[in-house]
């Protein structure tokens, strides 16, 4: 791989704080400054007892789903309280990151996407194509999207979520961001999901909404570039291939206009 080169860039990283360090360091590492600016914080459940009654039925489950990172960290902590995760559970991850998590706790997945790490690679993958009566338990924060149990459900598979942390809005400081925009000192903004992108519309005032439209952003789906579209983004956005933190200082580097 070419060696990246990020002087002269100063790039704003939205992830939550306890997220961001390895990205962080990789932008440094390539030349880059940093604005740490976190949009999302990860905390535990409204009700930890309701997730604790649902895991002591983990042993009932034929496939266990894990949507993301958080989900893995705080999922098999609840586990491990409830008994443990059975021997027997087939285990599929939606990310890369979500699969790395994994094998770090001891929990290889068996199913996850090679490309287009989303639900949709996930579902198109053979073995979940036939799940008539199988039971799966999908490990999510509170809310998201509904796209990955209506269609288990519509093969015939029994599905039930465990919401085992839930996002917030962090407090924030739009002042850093302000002056950083009013001396044209923000190359990019990295945004990691669509949910960021919101929390960062709605976090950073109407001021910082106009800097923003026309500011470089560096995203990871269509759908955020969808969602980027509507809140009147009017510079083209940078799609890195991968969520993961090579990936996207690669896309910073091989797009670089510092």
């Amino acid at each position: 791989m070419p060696e990246l080169d990020l002087h002269g860039c100063t790039v704003v990283v939205t992830r939550p704080a306890h997220q961001a360090d390895n990205l962080c360091r990789l932008i440094e590492a390539a030349g880059g400054k940093v604005i740490l600016f976190p949009v999302l914080a990860i905390a535990p459940p409204q009700d930890p007892q309701a997730v604790l009654s649902v895991l002591q039925r983990l042993a009932q489950f034929d496939l266990a789903v894990f949507i993301s990172p958080n989900a893995v960290d705080y999922g098999l902590r609840y586990a491990a309280q409830a008994g443990g995760v059975p021997s027997s559970l087939q285990i599929a991850a939606v990310g890369a990151g979500t699969a790395r998590e994994l094998h770090a706790a001891g929990h290889p997945p068996t199913l996850v996407p090679e490309h287009d790490f989303n639900s949709e690679a996930l579902l198109a993958l053979s073995a979940l194509q036939q799940v008539t009566g199988k039971k799966v338990i999908i490990f999510r924060g509170e809310g998201g999207r509904e796209h990955l149990a209506n269609t288990l459900r519509s093969r015939g598979a029994q599905v039930e979520y465990v919401q085992v942390y839930r996002r917030e809005k962090p407090p924030v400081d739009r002042a850093v961001l302000l002056e950083a925009w009013a001396r044209n000192g923000i190359s990019a903004i990295v945004v990691t999901s669509n949910e960021s992108l919101q929390n960062l519309f709605d976090l950073i005032g109407s001021e910082g909404q106009v800097y923003l439209r026309d500011t470089q952003l560096v995203l990871v789906s269509q759908r955020a570039v969808e969602l980027a579209q509507r809140l009147g983004v009017r510079r083209a956005p940078l799609i890195a291939e991968r969520a993961g933190d090579n990936e996207i200082v690669a896309v910073l580097a091989a797009h670089k206009n510092c």
